[in-house]
């Protein structure tokens, strides 16, 4: 059984959406449960003695701590999971301004024209990522294929520069930190690609569905029903949070690109900054 279909769902309906299907659904599991203890109660009161009920009420507490509990673990382990998966993309954009930042630097030493050659596919190309990475899913593709095309310039444009310098041991370290930032670019693409899996989630709304089942069973009155409802959005709310820093494309925690964007500012100095000792 595949779950893309959910998967897809999840990465891209609004959260708005998401959050009032969700609270309708535990709203109507609850109001099972509130079903389900009426009729229990009427039969319990012909085959039942009060003391057995009291009893059972004392029970029914105990399985909503454990419930509740259990529900929490599961939350805060699925809250760890999208929230490794963010860490890692944020850091990421830091690591790959580092790679361009010293690749950068290390073209300035090769001689023309390699040398601004290189220099020009850089930035475009810290232009370029920093664009996609504000792109929405259903704009990414031509910055997509403009930073595939700009990684194969700059492997096209090494190759031109390395039959001028292989014979300097510069030439090692200059190749190393360009295949540094192209293994960066696949990081990241694999970062971003990399979710919290849907069975996961799956399990969650489950549970969270069991569990607004239980309170209705449990709790009685408006009172308790009114604690009920206050639960329940707060479920939600964590939920949705949890699913907004899963989604790296579209959702409203995404990395910054603070390191990225601190580069592209250093680029605006001339390259010939470079040359006043020279």
């Amino acid at each position: 059984m595949t779950w893309d279909p959910f998967h897809a769902w999840i990465s891209s309906a609004p959260l708005l959406t998401i959050g009032a299907l969700l609270f309708g659904a535990m709203c109507l599991a609850a109001l099972i449960g509130v079903l389900l203890n009426q009729w229990h109660a009427a039969q319990s009161a012909r085959s039942t003695a009060a003391d057995e009920s009291e009893r059972a009420e004392g029970q029914e507490g105990y399985i909503v701590s454990a419930v509740l509990g259990l529900l929490a673990l599961l939350m805060g382990f699925t809250f760890s999971l999208a929230v490794d998966r963010f860490e890692t993309r944020r850091h990421l954009v830091l690591e790959e301004a580092n790679a361009i930042g010293t690749t950068y630097l290390r073209a300035q030493l090769l001689p023309e024209p390699h040398r601004a050659r290189m220099t020009d596919i850089l930035v475009r190309y810290t232009d370029n990522r920093i664009l996609l990475a504000r792109a929405g899913p259903a704009k990414m593709a031509p910055f997509l294929a403009t930073n595939d095309a700009l990684v194969t310039d700059m492997w096209a444009a090494t190759s031109s520069a390395f039959e001028v310098i292989k014979t300097l041991d510069f030439s090692s370290t200059y190749v190393d930190s360009v295949n540094a930032v192209i293994d960066l670019d696949a990081s990241r693409k694999t970062a971003r690609a990399s979710r919290v899996p849907p069975e996961v989630f799956v399990v969650l709304f489950i549970y969270l569905f069991v569990t607004a089942g239980v309170l209705g069973y449990v709790l009685k009155g408006s009172r308790g029903r009114l604690s009920a409802g206050f639960l329940l959005a707060l479920l939600t709310l964590s939920l949705l949070l949890i699913i907004d820093v899963d989604r790296p494309l579209a959702g409203g925690v995404i990395e910054g690109q603070a390191p990225m964007e601190a580069l592209r500012a250093s680029f605006s100095q001339p390259t010939s900054a470079y040359d006043k000792w020279r």
